[in-house]
């Protein structure tokens, strides 16, 4: 008899590609984890990981678990969605993955809210960007995903997957006090040529997205530092290290020395909750979903500086 529990952190290391992330995204240890699959191991009598450098391997016949765990977690969670629904009240466990400004400045006052109003749901978050969050809520890794994307990328959503939008996140122009662009009322795109950039690393949404745009007003962006935290960011703008383009959400008040300036046109990156296909029937999704939408107009209004 295959214990589910074991499936769900077999399927989990499938999703997140090691133990460390796979506990992390189950609440547990990388120990349980670990004890887990190798009770796994134990009841199938065969081997389900193998060492791969730092990390391991799913051999063949872990993959073909796999695909089984992914049948009976969905089973699963279509029986938990019918109690649910039966009851008509948002309750269970519900995991949502946000990226790291949404994580900051939307989910605080959501999750407070929904924990007060709803004392049976027990809702957890976790920080994912959103160029992985997306394949997550798909496998069934999370339950509702956060996610942005710009006007020259959009957010590939898979078929199985459901969205809706939350709201438009604007994004500022930020330059060092004494800065050629500090006090103008708007600066265009074709003026940005020459300017040291500061921005995420390669592979984020926010460094494509003005690699692409800088490059389709003409020019090619020296990017001279990157980090993955816009505080971070906002700190090497302050210390005179070269400009950059920071979205508003979760950004923080401004520190002496940092300016900002609008950029014509003004750069939107959108919000969106995203969901398997069918789970809006479950309350807990609806209800968290709607609560996300009720409070961004509070959210986007609030001014940084």
């Amino acid at each position: 008899m295959l214990d589910l529990q074991r499936l769900r952190a077999l399927h989990a290391v499938s999703v997140h590609g090691t133990v460390g992330a796979a506990a992390s995204a189950l609440g547990y240890t990388s120990s349980a984890v670990s004890q887990q699959i190798a009770k796994l191991e134990r009841e199938t009598r065969t081997v389900l990981l193998e060492r791969e450098g730092r990390g391991v391997r799913l051999t063949d016949e872990a993959h073909q678990l796999v695909r089984a765990a992914r049948e009976l977690i969905a089973i699963v969670e279509r029986a938990e969605t019918e109690l649910e629904e039966r009851r008509g009240v948002p309750s269970g466990r519900l995991t949502v993955a946000a990226f790291a400004s949404a994580a900051r400045g939307l989910m605080p006052p959501v999750l407070a809210d929904l924990a007060r109003r709803h004392p049976a749901l027990d809702t957890r978050l976790t920080e994912v960007d959103p160029h992985l969050s997306v394949d997550l809520v798909a496998k069934g890794a999370v339950d509702l995903v956060v996610a942005h994307d710009w006007d020259i990328a959009p957010l590939p959503a898979p078929a199985n997957v459901e969205q809706t939008v939350i709201g438009n996140d604007l994004c500022d122009l930020l330059v060092p006090q004494g800065h050629r662009f500090a006090g103008r009322k708007g600066v265009r795109r074709e003026e940005l040529a020459g300017e040291r950039w500061i921005c995420q690393p390669p592979g984020r949404v926010c460094h494509e997205w003005l690699v692409r745009t800088l490059r389709a007003a003409g020019h090619e962006p020296a990017i001279v530092h990157t980090a993955d935290e816009n505080p971070t960011l906002v700190a090497l703008v302050a210390a005179g290290l070269g400009i950059a383009l920071i979205p508003r959400l979760g950004r923080g008040p401004l520190p002496d020395g940092v300016v900002e300036v609008p950029l014509d046109p003004m750069p939107v990156r959108r919000l969106y909750a995203l969901w398997r296909t069918g789970a809006a029937r479950r309350p807990a999704i609806a209800e968290t979903v709607r609560t996300l939408v009720a409070h961004w107009p509070a959210v986007s209004a609030h001014d940084p500086r």
